[in-house]
């Protein structure tokens, strides 16, 4: 096997695992996108989605610790950017107040949903990283809510891949599936807090 066949999906892969540990802090990085084509451009290695969906949900996981402890400790970039953005503040704010008296199965569920909505683990993270509650509890579902979530997005690429001949057409339709289903979450739940707020 030749060295360039192997390096490039590498370096794919590298830069995948980096977007999905940023994107708790940088939710604009298009970290989904990212791991779908290192699944694509590693499927001809075997094994390659096991190993890549396990990387994924580890970088996960770090990147909410990471800005959880850095919420926890009070650091001046996260007052900033809450400061300085009020729409992520309120989001916050009202995270925290959802979690509060939760059951652990609900609590759960709000985490596991959170990450498959754009920005929700940023919002998460700094709610629970502002909570005076240990966060120990948080970090057994985040673990989980990772684990689902890398098996999902390297799931939908690794199944367009072998459902389309098109390398172009497996990453086109799994990043309209991921956006579609990302969507849907994210209507689901504006709908429900409005009729919350109704209510």
């Amino acid at each position: 096997m030749e060295a360039a066949s192997v390096i490039g999906p590498a370096w794919i892969c590298g830069l995948a695992l980096f977007a999905v540990l940023g994107d708790a802090f940088l939710p604009f990085l298009p970290s989904g996108t990212l791991v779908i084509l290192a699944v694509l451009r590693t499927s001809q290695f075997n094994g390659a989605p096991v190993l890549l969906a396990l990387g994924v949900a580890l970088a996960s996981f770090l990147g909410d610790l990471a800005l959880l402890s850095l919420a926890r400790k009070g650091a001046p970039m996260v007052h900033r950017r809450l400061a300085h953005r009020p729409k992520l503040a309120a989001s916050v704010e009202r995270v925290q107040a959802h979690l509060s008296g939760k059951t652990s199965r609900a609590a759960a569920a709000v985490v596991i949903i959170a990450r498959f909505v754009p920005a929700g683990r940023t919002v998460l993270d700094l709610a629970v990283g502002h909570s005076p509650q240990h966060p120990r509890t948080f970090l057994r579902w985040s673990a989980l809510a990772a684990v689902l979530w890398a098996a999902y997005i390297v799931t939908l690429g690794w199944l367009n891949s072998h459902w389309f001949n098109t390398a172009w057409l497996s990453f086109a339709v799994s990043c309209a599936a991921a956006t579609a289903i990302s969507s849907a979450v994210a209507q689901l739940i504006r709908r429900r807090r409005r009729l919350t707020i109704a209510a």
